[in-house]
């Protein structure tokens, strides 16, 4: 069935196959599913590292960061700590971006294409994050997941938590990138 509100289904719901890679992004969370994704990814061979970015979150009051979080779950799924990458300081998306790029170049690592696990309702808003802080050569893949809220494609628009949710990031989509339009034009 058509709804007058497909473009806004389209646009915010971003869903790649996943591919080889040099890297798993985790765009930091509270939500165990994040990094479970990201580790099924890593043990399918897509990528040699996760980096998980993160800093301090009020819903996580055993972790000081949601980087200590996510590491836990990661080591605790089979993810030897070589092959997690630190960054815990982030306090929104644009730092999960920003400081994330740093660690990568910190790190030496030649980037060509990573992977960005996100929730799925939030999938446009960090994909056009880490493509206005990190070099345009570099392609991501956009591998979402539904976490307990089950946001999806084919649900959102069925109950007002829901489209409380997405159309909160259709805001936000505006504010953040409108001031950064003339900067790729």
């Amino acid at each position: 069935m058509l709804y007058p509100f497909d473009c806004i289904t389209d646009f915010i719901f971003i869903n790649h196959e996943p591919s080889r890679a040099d890297v798993i992004l985790v765009a930091g969370g509270s939500r165990p599913q994040l990094i479970e994704k990201a580790v099924e990814l890593y043990k399918a061979g897509y990528a040699p590292h996760i980096l998980i970015s993160g800093g301090a979150n009020t819903r996580l009051v055993n972790w000081k960061t949601e980087w200590a979080y996510l590491q836990d779950i990661a080591l605790s799924l089979g993810v030897p700590k070589s092959a997690i990458l630190k960054e815990n300081q982030a306090k929104h998306t644009f730092d999960n971006a920003n400081l994330s790029w740093q660690v990568l170049q910190k790190n030496n690592l030649k980037i060509r294409k990573a992977i960005l696990v996100c929730k799925a309702h939030h999938a446009r808003r960090a994909l056009l994050t880490y493509q206005t802080v990190f070099p345009a050569s570099i392609e991501l893949v956009v591998c979402p997941i539904a976490d307990e809220r089950d946001v999806r494609k084919e649900n959102w628009f069925s109950d007002k938590d829901k489209i409380d949710a997405i159309m909160k990031e259709v805001e936000k989509i505006g504010l953040y990138f409108g001031k950064h339009i003339p900067k790729w034009t």
